[in-house]
């Protein structure tokens, strides 16, 4: 019974149709998505032999996110939230086809790859905070983390496994057939978004333009909860990100073996896994805001104590711990916003949250790798790891409500 309320809570996927289409049109489209991840990698790598190009590729996907995200989250709060994801789809759907048609050619130039996953992007800048509204009105408030952590299930299978079986049809097919896959995909994200009922805001729809954008800012700037969980984001993604600086700890400590940097990077995705399994454990809890803060400092420790591990197992065993205490706060952040935030503001806030995920981390691998530069490996991963314990204490602290915010339905019975 126990370890039956420790795995991942099905209830979304059994009380609610919408739900169910919508997470496996999300798990085929994820495996799609991850495939092109590869495939684009190795195209701009065999066309240009530099790693220049190659972080190219980084950009031509974060920066539409960043620079359209606000704008995007506002005109979802102004339209049927369904017609706006058909269209952001399609929008994906089509690029996935250009990349696959310019896959099975010759010489096609880089910047006409990149453009397209730029593109591309523009139209993930507005899928991605449309996706974040649906769960809230599709699922009841205390349904509503075990439907999050569902959603961190598909999106860590699709890490782990898509690329995996990207090297494989690559190896078959070429980059044109993984991207092939990708296009092919979206006919499933069509499938779960198409099971939606028509949804407009509730409330007053956001005002256009600009104003729409400030409005949700000013949101986040004056509601104490919603502000907390973002911060606590920040301060594990941007003081603490050790994925930069694997390979330099690895050649520190142990040796530069290639065996034991592959281990590395996987752990984390493990870990991350094995919290998902066992959501139940954490997303039946009444205070998700605890929940989180909890996750973030298990983190930062774990990150603090990797850092000066001297065995790669112990190593590995923290890494492991760090992706499961990442799962259980991204989980429970997202369900702090969802359910602190009125409907007619999920937009503009699942944008900025959106903007926090994309950017965090890759400020955080900058930090990491600026610190080992002046002085070492071990220097800027124990330093982010206490720094993002004290910094994620402090949002505790001085945000009370945060710390005692329960989900509606258990807060009446305790």
């Amino acid at each position: 019974m126990v370890l039956t309320r420790a795995l991942a809570d099905l209830t979304p996927l059994r009380v609610s149709p919408a739900f169910r289409r919508l997470w496996v049109g999300r798990v085929f489209s994820g495996f799609g998505a991850q495939m092109t991840v590869v495939a684009v990698m190795f195209q701009v790598w065999q066309q240009t032999g530099s790693t220049v190009w190659t972080g190219a590729v980084g950009l031509a996907q974060a920066l539409p996110v960043v620079v359209f995200g606000l704008f995007a989250g506002s005109l979802v709060d102004r339209v049927d939230r369904r017609k706006f994801a058909l269209v952001t789809t399609s929008g994906q759907a089509v690029c996935s086809v250009f990349l696959a048609v310019q896959g099975f050619l010759d010489g096609v130039p880089v910047l006409a790859v990149l453009a397209l996953v730029a593109a591309q992007s523009c139209f993930v800048a507005g899928g991605g905070p449309v996706a974040r509204t649906f769960v809230p009105r599709l699922l009841t408030p205390e349904l509503l983390p075990a439907g999050l952590a569902l959603n961190r299930i598909a999106f860590q299978g699709a890490m782990l496994l898509g690329p995996a079986l990207g090297g494989l049809v690559l190896g078959r097919f070429g980059v044109g057939g993984c991207y092939l896959v990708d296009a092919l995909s979206f006919g499933m994200a069509f499938y779960g978004v198409l099971g939606l009922p028509p949804m407009r805001p509730d409330g007053e729809p956001s005002r256009p333009g600009l104003r729409g954008v400030l409005d949700g800012l000013a949101f986040l700037v004056r509601t104490p909860v919603v502000r907390g969980a973002l911060l606590t984001d920040l301060a594990a993604t941007v003081l603490s990100m050790p994925v930069s600086l694997f390979p330099l700890v690895n050649a520190e400590r142990f040796a530069g073996d290639p065996r034991t940097l592959g281990l590395f990077l996987s752990a984390i995705a493990v870990g991350g896994v094995a919290a998902s399994v066992f959501s139940g454990s954490f997303t039946r809890l009444s205070r998700p805001g605890l929940v989180m803060l909890v996750g973030s400092v298990v983190w930062g420790g774990a990150l603090t104590v990797f850092g000066l591990a001297p065995d790669p197992w112990v190593g590995l065993g923290c890494l492991v711990l760090a992706g499961a205490a990442d799962t259980v706060s991204v989980v429970s952040r997202g369900a702090l916003v969802q359910l602190n935030t009125p409907d007619a503001l999920l937009g503009r806030v699942a944008a900025a949250e959106q903007i926090v995920g994309q950017a965090g981390p890759d400020i955080g691998n900058l930090r990491g790798g600026l610190v080992a530069g002046v002085a070492s490996g071990t220097v800027a991963l124990v330093s982010g790891g206490l720094l993002c314990v004290v910094a994620v204490v402090l949002v505790g602290v001085g945000t009370p409500g945060l710390r005692r915010f329960a989900t509606p339905a258990k807060a009446a019975t305790g």
